[in-house]
């Protein structure tokens, strides 16, 4: 029997990966799309490229009539949004995979302070698993509210925590440079995204404030034990998909080599289907519409540069939140994703 599966917020970005990843899943079914909109679309005509694949017709939001249709649910709203309903679709019975930001953050305090918002359901944050599967797995299918993780720091934990958890590098003076794709500020209009000023442009944004700084330094203090201190500058790329991020490091000791950083990353990462260690340096070509996230890394004058790439949409977003979704319900993690 299929795992039937609903889908808030169905005309995101994420909710469009998620329908394509969904459809070719072998045991998994899309049965309910819930809605906020007041006209409530097929999916087919809000997402031409669905016609013919999947034609589901939206519904409103009903915690209840959703629960009787599914029993996991991926909501695909904006953080402040998602804490609005998670409460009910939980105690309608279902499971909750939150693409939002709204559970991952588990200090109700720093939550506010970083979305100048106060958390409106810290009940069910202190229950949120944080669900990036390479670091958190043993957590993940127990759990009834899986946090996905942000796209930005999904790379930049994966790159950096190996090397912190085996002291290879120092925890201070660490550089995150990133860019990413369009797509990573969501589907809604604003000017500085259309077109015109986004073709040939490439353009630092958010340095040191941006909301997965902190993200990224929770991730790794629950993950290695240790206070890292990161400075996030993230850029903007004129692509639709994708993340590179640079990330500069100071060796913990002159002994240590190259290959220990390598030895690093295949250690940690020898049974993970989805993370690939390369000798070459990553390319976002090689990871488009894939749920890889694909590392390298040199010792260069006395600096570990670390090189991770991954797809925003999907290991960055939709990809992993069905990974969660195959660890929450014992199946195996790779299941519609290669």
């Amino acid at each position: 029997m299929k795992i039937p599966v609903a889908i808030l917020g169905p005309t995101s970005y994420t909710a469009l990966h998620l329908i394509q990843l969904l459809r070719r899943h072998p045991a998994a079914e899309l049965t309910y799309l819930a809605s906020q909109r007041d006209e409530l679309p097929n999916i087919a005509e809000e997402f031409p490229q669905l016609m013919g694949l999947c034609e589901l017709q939206c519904q409103k939001i009903d915690p209840p009539a959703i629960a009787d249709q599914a029993e996991v649910i991926f909501t695909c709203v904006p953080h402040l949004t998602a804490m609005e309903y998670v409460p009910r679709l939980l105690e309608a019975g279902l499971r909750v995979i939150d693409l939002s930001a709204d559970y991952r953050l588990a200090d109700p305090a720093l939550y506010e302070k970083v979305y100048q918002h106060p958390h409106t359901d810290t009940e069910n944050l202190a229950d949120a698993v944080y669900g990036l599967p390479e670091l958190f797995g043993d957590e993940i299918p127990e759990a009834d509210l899986v946090a996905n993780p942000g796209c930005y720091a999904t790379a930049a934990a994966l790159a950096i925590a190996p090397l912190l958890a085996r002291n290879l590098v120092k925890p201070t003076g660490i550089i995150v440079n990133a860019a990413s794709g369009i797509t990573g500020a969501g589907r809604r209009p604003a000017p500085h995204l259309h077109f015109p000023e986004m073709n040939e442009a490439f353009t630092a944004y958010n340095v040191g404030t941006h909301r997965h700084q902190p993200e990224i330094e929770q991730t790794l203090a629950a993950a290695t034990g240790q206070e890292a201190q990161i400075l996030f500058v993230p850029h903007l790329l004129p692509l639709n998909q994708g993340i590179l991020e640079s990330i500069y490091l100071d060796p913990a000791s002159e002994a240590i080599s190259e290959e220990d950083l390598f030895d690093a990353f295949e250690d940690a990462y020898a049974d993970e289907p989805f993370i690939r260690i390369r000798n070459d340096l990553p390319n976002l070509k090689h990871v488009r519409d894939s749920n890889f996230c694909d590392l390298s890394v040199r010792l260069v004058k006395g600096k570990a540069v670390v090189f991770a790439a991954l797809d925003n949409m999907i290991k960055g977003a939709s990809g992993q939140a069905l990974q969660n979704m195959n660890l929450m319900f014992k199946q195996e993690a790779t299941l519609g994703l290669l």
